[in-house]
């Protein structure tokens, strides 16, 4: 049977809150933190993310919201996201692959124990190259790009070089602007964000 989901894509299922499957908005008290979830997963062992697309009533999307999976192995994933201004707005739920988390889990078992540990480093370094390409140059490009050119250093210790690309500060850039791929998006759905908690209803 013919599937309309293109092979390697991360479905998005399940997107919550969700009023008579989309048909009517869901409600929020405009600057109060309400929940988005979803079901993602994908097949095999690759890592996977999401985040939360809030777009105001003139069709601006609202900064990038990430999600976090709601508990281990339940591939059920939230983020909590606020509406600025009353009117009728969207939200939507974008997965994707994670590569940079897939490479951080594979180095951290591989270089420790000698397991290709330099092609593992070089993969590492091609990868933060490319991730540092979506990042400003004022808000950590250099951070990304000096750890990619650790880990292709060879006259280096494989720990040295896997430790430049996992630093707190590293981590904290890529976490701003990760590097997505296969990206697949959830329907839009409408939220009515009104004034009064009173009107808190669906």
């Amino acid at each position: 049977m013919k599937t309309t989901q293109p092979i390697g894509r991360i479905p998005v299922r399940d997107v919550r809150p969700s009023v008579e499957c989309g048909n009517r908005p869901a409600k929020a008290v405009v600057g109060e933190a309400f929940e988005v979830s979803a079901t993602v997963f994908r097949e095999g062992h690759d890592a996977v993310a999401a985040n939360v697309v809030l777009k105001d009533p003139e069709g601006r999307p609202g900064p990038f919201t990430p999600m976090r999976e709601l508990a281990p192995g339940s591939d059920r994933w939230g983020a909590e996201v606020t509406a600025g201004a009353v009117g009728l707005w969207t939200y939507r739920v974008e997965a994707w692959a994670d590569p940079v988390a897939t490479w951080r889990r594979t180095a951290g078992i591989k270089v420790p124990a000698g397991i290709d540990a330099g092609l593992v480093l070089e993969e590492g370094g091609d990868l933060y190259e490319r991730a540092a390409a979506g990042v400003p140059r004022e808000d950590g490009r250099a951070d990304v790009l000096a750890a990619a050119e650790t880990l292709r250093d060879d006259t280096l210790p494989c720990a040295t070089r896997l430790a430049a690309a996992l630093t707190p500060e590293v981590a904290a850039v890529l976490a701003r602007y990760p590097l997505r791929e296969l990206v697949t998006s959830s329907d839009p759905l409408p939220l009515l964000v009104e004034r009064e908690r009173a009107l808190y209803g669906s």
